[in-house]
């Protein structure tokens, strides 16, 4: 199917983008952008599979809750090196090999973890996947980047948050499933293994799918010219465009010419030891993790439980929060090359901001009931309300439009090794405030999420005074 952008080539957008009239094959862009997005998929299955096996592993190894905290977290530093090592090495090997890469310690982890012997080495496998999911963070969105025309680019891009929403849902799904279907995440189930152990086995599928895809789908055209093959660039970029193909090839030519592989050296800069924009990608990364998003992912239905919802309400309202946060992505898609990235920024700062200031009042003015806030009367469905508001507005914004930003705001000297250290700086955000919470909590919810509220508000100036817009504008362009 053919599609032609809106605009011709002097089309300004207001927030500084230039739009360019284009004429390309919807159908292959989607369908090459959509095998990028496994790795998403992967990320968002990896990361919440464990969710459903945490009691189950604690009472096999007999191991405290700092332990078991640890075991869940630990992930997420395997994440945050994988990110940072991932940018390197597909400015060094290609994105497609890195792909592969992350396919196959995707499996591994899988494999690992379903028939780990003890935490430990529990530990050891969730690190492996966790350098797989930082490496999919990193190079689905800079893969997508580099071979979307520009006028669909950002919707494209946000499969990227589609498919990490819809592999959290799916793995606390088939833990569902696979607990019910046993009894019990520590019953035995198949083969001799208790259903905790299928949870993380259940992955292989998917993994060892993304590396057979990722085997039929191009390099990314500017790799291929930064490798001096000319010819494969320009048969990669036909694929997709119909029209300007040679214009597109002697733009990346252009740059890549002018520009040197990306390393870390080329992130250095005059303020605080990096380019600016660099800092900017950073913020970006840790503000989408500052708002506590992840406290509704990764504790919602033991906080609700805390509060007073029993232990099935509970579990429904996080299926529901779930649902919703896919739906709000697809939203996002049909609106983010429209409305633009900065817009959907603002308001979803906003949002949040008066959202979480609400949960934040209702659980500072709840009475204690055995040392936890006891939500009565309107309290418990205003706080309900809110939480999934907020859901709304990150899913709708600060989720999809973060990795738009970061696979296209750099330019293509810096793209791999800045796209690296913000996803890994994210990876870090979402650590210290994943560790943090109980801590926080058990001082009071209103302060934790009285916290939150005070980022999502400083997000809303972050995005209006540094974050530029990139609709329209073409990679080559970037400054």
């Amino acid at each position: 199917m053919r599609a032609r952008s809106e605009g011709g080539p002097d089309d300004v957008d207001r927030g500084g983008a230039t739009t360019t009239s284009e004429e390309y094959d919807t159908g292959r862009a989607v369908l090459l952008a959509a095998v990028a997005a496994i790795g998403g998929f992967l990320f968002g299955f990896d990361t919440a599979v464990i969710n459903g096996a945490v009691e189950a592993i604690r009472a096999d190894f007999a191991i405290g809750a700092g332990l078991t905290g640890f075991t869940v977290s630990s992930a997420l530093i395997g994440c945050a090196a994988g990110a940072w090592v991932a940018g390197q090495l597909a400015g060094r090997f290609g994105r497609v090999r890195v792909m592969l890469l992350a396919s196959a310690f995707f499996t591994i982890s899988a494999v690992g973890s379903g028939l780990a012997q003890g935490p430990w080495d529990l530990v050891v496998w969730r690190v492996v996947g966790g350098l797989a999911v930082g490496a999919a963070s990193v190079i689905a969105p800079a893969y997508i980047a580099e071979i979307s025309p520009a006028s669909i680019r950002g919707r494209l891009g946000s499969l990227q948050q589609l498919a990490i929403v819809t592999g959290i849902f799916l793995a606390l799904l088939s833990d569902y499933f696979i607990a019910t279907a046993a009894g019990g995440a520590g019953e035995e189930l198949w083969l001799g293994l208790e259903a905790w152990r299928w949870m993380f086995l259940t992955e292989v599928v998917p993994a060892v799918a993304y590396g057979v895809l990722a085997l039929q789908i191009p390099e990314s055209p500017r790799f291929l010219v930064a490798r001096g093959e000319h010819q494969q660039a320009r048969s990669v970029l036909a694929q997709v465009l119909r029209s300007g193909v040679d214009e597109r090839l002697r733009e990346i030519r252009r740059t890549v010419a002018a520009d040197a592989r990306s390393t870390v050296a080329d992130l250095r800069g005059p303020f605080l030891g990096l380019l600016p924009i660099v800092w900017v990608g950073i913020g970006l990364s840790l503000f989408q993790q500052f708002v506590g998003i992840n406290v509704i992912f990764y504790y919602s239905s033991s906080l609700w439980q805390q509060v007073g919802f029993s232990e099935a309400d509970a579990l429904v309202q996080t299926v529901i929060t779930s649902v919703t946060n896919i739906a709000v992505t697809v939203v996002a898609i049909a609106m983010i090359d429209r409305v633009g990235r900065r817009r959907l920024l603002l308001v979803g700062s906003a949002g949040m901001a008066v959202s979480l200031a609400a949960l934040a009042v209702a659980f500072a003015t709840a009475p204690l009931v055995d040392g936890e806030p006891a939500l009565e009367g309107a309290a418990g469905p205003v706080a309900l309300v809110a939480a999934n508001l907020f859901v709304v507005f990150f899913g709708v914004s600060w989720g999809p439009a973060v990795w738009v930003l970061l696979g296209e705001m750099f330019n293509n000297r810096i793209r791999a090794a800045a796209l690296g250290l913000a996803a890994a700086a994210q990876w870090a955000g979402n650590f210290l405030i994943s560790t943090t919470f109980p801590a926080l909590a058990e001082v009071g919810l209103g302060l934790a999420y009285g916290l939150y509220t005070a980022f999502a508000a400083l997000s809303f100036v972050f995005v209006l005074r540094w974050v530029p817009e990139t609709r329209g504008r073409q990679l080559e362009d970037m400054e």
